[in-house]
């Protein structure tokens, strides 16, 4: 179960374990999709199941109109977005603070972590937009040498934003630990209903940021 989540400037569901949380998780949505995405609501009941805090929330462009994709000249305002979602959290657990999303949504949270060194203790990112499907000439890279902060990435290997090839040399960029989880046969939306997305997430999480 979940809880609508409203502060300034920040609207979600929350996802409260059934003790004190061991550590926060908040996921954020892929450019075409909102907070109400099948990846996150799994995602956000497993992670809970495993003792989280979980916040799925909106973006600020997602906010703003409830279709269509964002706009670069906007991409700013969803990172201050992520920023206030983090800070709100805050005011509930001071613990450990993952962040991550799907697509878009971890793409702009990676990109907040490279600016914003100790943003946050760990990155959860499924199905990383490497780069427009077709396109691998613009990867979408520049910005991984300067992450800090243990990372996990999630990815289908027939994902058209990256290949398991290229995400295995993207990763590489990244000095801090880092994991890729492969699943087998799966696209863009990593299908949660009917593959092991999910639960693969809570291990390779479970490991990487030494949950309990």
């Amino acid at each position: 179960m979940s809880e609508l989540f409203e502060r300034d400037g920040v609207v979600g569901d929350l996802h409260r374990p059934d003790g004190d949380p061991t550590a926060a998780l908040l996921l954020a949505h892929g450019a075409g999709g909102d907070r109400n995405a099948k990846l996150l609501q799994r995602a956000a009941s497993e992670f809970a199941a495993r003792g989280l805090l979980v916040l799925r929330y909106d973006l600020p462009f997602r906010q703003r109109r409830p279709k269509g994709p964002p706009s670069p000249s906007t991409a700013a305002k969803d990172r201050d977005g992520i920023v206030a979602a983090s800070d709100a959290i805050h005011e509930l657990f001071t613990g450990t603070l993952l962040l991550g999303g799907h697509s878009y949504g971890g793409r702009q949270t990676s990109m907040l972590a490279a600016e914003r060194p100790g943003v946050c203790d760990g990155l959860l990112l499924f199905s990383y937009p490497l780069h427009p499907p077709g396109k691998p000439e613009k990867a979408r890279t520049e910005h991984l040498p300067d992450l800090r902060c243990p990372t996990v990435f999630v990815h289908g290997t027939r994902d058209p934003f990256g290949s398991p090839d290229e995400m295995h040399a993207a990763v590489e960029l990244i000095p801090a630990p880092h994991t890729l989880v492969l699943v087998e046969g799966r696209g863009h939306d990593l299908a949660p209903d009917r593959s092991p997305a999910v639960p693969l997430a809570v291990e390779a999480a479970t490991a990487a940021f030494a949950l309990r």
